[in-house]
């Protein structure tokens, strides 16, 4: 191995490997920075970076090529009060790494203060108990396969565990399952293409480590949100590396992404850019708090040896600071330029925007991201809340070409559909896009700025959400304490599995119901994967640490007829634009909507206020004031009338004398699936069920 270093580029930071070695740079105000370099037998090389621009250091060293593991040491002060942890005797991953190989061994070797004296630096080495990084080829230019570029409002969301999805998936060779090149195998975009939906959002792929205390427990951080190399696709995805191809992970997550493409699908990457597995003020140095503590995270002002949390995970990414926030968006460039993604979920998205403590929709973050000529023409996708603050809860507040997880869409449905009161007037508002919350004056601000869900990896799947009163987790190994108990969910009348067929019935008909809400309503579906074909977790409602058959898809236990069901409802929505208006009815639009009561007759205040009210009918016309397609076509569409009954018993609807519509014809029955055609004067819905009725163009 050369132990030659030479002056090198400050930018750009990370590993850049050229024909003749590799330019190493890496952010760091530590007062000396050394770079790693191990041989295959583990041997290191330390060679200290000669150049410095800014808070850049860095240097080239010839002769380094593909494959080479290194990372990084950091000498400076320690003083923890300070908030300065610079610790040489700890190894540190490189933010820019491309590619890691290799598992966190947890032990005191990561820590870096001592056991016996946390105010003193550790002596221990953790070298041995580090993953590495590897300099990467650049990847060969080829024109990338395009998106499909599907608009906003025509999306369908399908949220996916990449291992998950194809762990047991019969069709898929068993040495790609759970892989990226398993999701893109035929069998698998086969599936997605045939059930309709537009877009994969894949959880956490960034190269994440899991907690101490799961390992200790023999489970991992299945989900993946706890991150600590936000260039680098997850390892443990990759078909390539299970076969001996350290690095393989790169080129396999980009083929992955062009093949959902050719097939017509886009890519949104949940991403964690919150925190980093590095943990609270005890936990291990694994990268950023060696190489810069008070950059990367936000330290309590009172006593820099904290930090602020507003994440649950014990540290904050500190996006006020100019070293984080380029990071952030490097990352972001880099996995729409170079990998071909089409957007991303912010997990916990407010903490970006708390530079100066509150939440703050015109922070620095947003600002950079509104300007970015890459990152502003994707999707951006918030996950509205965050932990530990009086507006920690920030639905409606982010700026607009963002769009929302709309949690008060998922409260309200449930609620809905077990049968509460006072409910009638929220349930309206989310099935028409929920201007209450996005329609602010002078913000223009669309439908699809919510993204509307019933269930999410985090929680109850809807077989679970009809089936269980409460949470089962006892698999997690804490006594059943974690995960939410506000889970809004109804068992139907027996709790867990049953063989009881009125139970049955009952499930299979509010699962029915709950996708129609889901699927006809203004805004972005986002349907959790697996839920169609009657996935369940036994009752898990925080299923993170289940890297098993708890989370994995069962491909031998298919609810065909749910599928079919929701295949055929994706279909129906994708047909009509009526279901997907890209503005709010207002103004003149707003007639295009009319309410009526089951006997026909008009709703009043009264009829609105009314607490026990549970049914109502929903006019849509499809032909008055349409959207406008992007050639210019005016996107008329049929006319259609919603029954909606969430009474436990069968309830008469009136077809309203009084509306332009001619024939109608029932395309949809949550009741009786198979019961479909012409009606006349009335319609019986069954007990929690919608009926839907078309009336063709006018």
């Amino acid at each position: 191995m050369t132990t030659t270093i030479l002056p090198g580029r400050p930018a750009p930071l990370g590993a850049t490997c050229g024909p003749d070695g590799t330019n190493f740079a890496v952010s760091s105000n530590g007062e000396q920075v050394t770079l790693c370099l191990f041989d295959s037998g583990g041997v290191e090389t330390r060679l200290a970076l000669p150049e410095r621009d800014g808070d850049i250091r860095h240097g080239f060293v010839p002769g380094v090529g593909e494959g080479q593991a290194y990372g990084f040491r950091v000498s400076g002060p320690y003083d923890r009060a300070q908030g300065l942890r610079y610790n040489p005797a700890k190894f540190l991953l490189d933010p820019y790494a491309r590619a890691i190989d290799g598992e966190c061994r947890f032990g005191p070797e990561l820590l870096d203060y001592a056991t016996d004296d946390t105010a003193a630096p550790s002596l221990l080495d953790s070298a041995g108990h580090m993953p590495r990084c590897l300099v990467t080829a650049p990847l060969p230019y080829v024109p990338p396969v395009p998106g499909p570029g599907h608009p906003l409002a025509d999306t369908i969301i399908y949220e996916v565990h990449v291992r998950g999805f194809t762990a047991t998936h019969p069709d898929v060779p068993p040495e790609l399952r759970g892989t990226y090149a398993g999701l893109a195998h035929e069998a698998a975009l086969d599936y997605l293409v045939g059930l309709g939906v537009t877009a994969v959002e894949l959880l956490p792929v960034h190269h994440n480590a899991p907690e101490s205390f799961l390992v200790e427990r023999g489970l991992t951080n299945y989900w993946g949100y706890n991150s600590i190399g936000f260039f680098a696709p997850h390892a443990a995805y990759s078909a390539a590396v299970r076969a001996g191809r350290r690095g393989g992970q790169v080129a396999e997550f980009r083929s992955m992404v062009e093949a959902l493409h050719t097939a017509g699908l886009e890519v949104v990457l949940d991403v964690v850019f919150n925190h980093t597995a590095e943990g609270g003020p005890g936990g291990p140095t694994l990268c950023h708090r060696g190489l810069d503590n008070a950059a990367y995270y936000r330290l309590d002002p009172s006593d820099p040896s904290r930090y602020i949390d507003t994440t649950g995970t014990g540290n904050s990414l500190n996006t006020a600071d100019p070293t984080t926030l380029r990071m952030i968006m490097d990352s972001l460039r880099y996995w729409v330029s170079t990998m071909g993604v089409d957007g991303f979920r912010f997990d916990l998205a407010p903490t970006l925007g708390r530079a100066d403590g509150a939440f703050d929709p015109f922070s620095a973050f947003f600002d950079v991201v509104s300007q970015d000529p890459v990152i502003s023409q994707v999707k951006l996708i918030a996950e509205p809340w965050d932990v530990g603050r009086m507006d920690s809860y920030d639905i409606g507040r982010f700026p607009p070409l963002w769009s929302e997880w709309n949690g008060r869409f998922r409260d309200t449905v449930r609620d809905w559909w077990r049968s509460h009161d006072g409910v009638l007037g929220d349930f309206a508002t989310r099935l028409c896009g929920s201007a209450d919350i996005y329609d602010h004056p002078d913000e223009g601000r669309r439908p699809s700025a919510s993204v509307n869900f019933v269930t999410v990896h985090d929680g109850f799947t809807l077989t679970d959400l009809v089936s269980y009163n409460g949470k089962h987790n006892e698999a997690n190994t804490e006594d059943n304490r974690d995960g939410t108990d506000d889970n809004r969910s109804w068992n139907c009348g027996a709790e867990g599995t049953t063989n009881d067929p009125d139970v049955l019935a009952l499930r299979a008909r509010q699962k029915r119901a709950f996708l129609v809400t889901l699927l006809i309503s203004a805004g972005v579906p986002l349907l959790l994967g697996g839920d169609e074909l009657g996935r369940t977790q036994q009752g898990n409602n925080n299923a993170y640490c289940q890297d098993n058959e708890i989370t994995w898809f069962d491909w031998t236990t298919v609810d065909h007829e749910l599928s079919d069901f929701t295949t055929e409802l994706i279909a129906l929505r994708r047909r009509h634009p009526a279901f997907r208006r890209r503005r709010y009815r207002t103004g003149k639009a707003a007639s295009d909507l009319r309410w009526f009561t089951p006997s026909g007759a008009e709703m009043t205040t009264e009829d609105w206020s009314n607490p026990s009210a549970r049914s109502l009918g929903l006019f849509i016309d499809g032909a008055t004031d349409p959207d406008v397609g992007p050639d210019g076509t005016p996107m008329v569409d049929d006319d259609f009338l919603i029954l909606v009954n969430a009474w436990w018993q069968p309830l008469t609807f009136a077809v309203p004398v009084n509306l332009p519509a001619g024939r109608w014809d029932v395309i949809c029955n949550t009741c009786d699936p198979a019961r479909k055609g012409a009606v006349a004067h009335e319609v019986t819905v069954g007990p929690r069920s919608i009926v839907i009725l078309r009336s063709p163009s006018r």
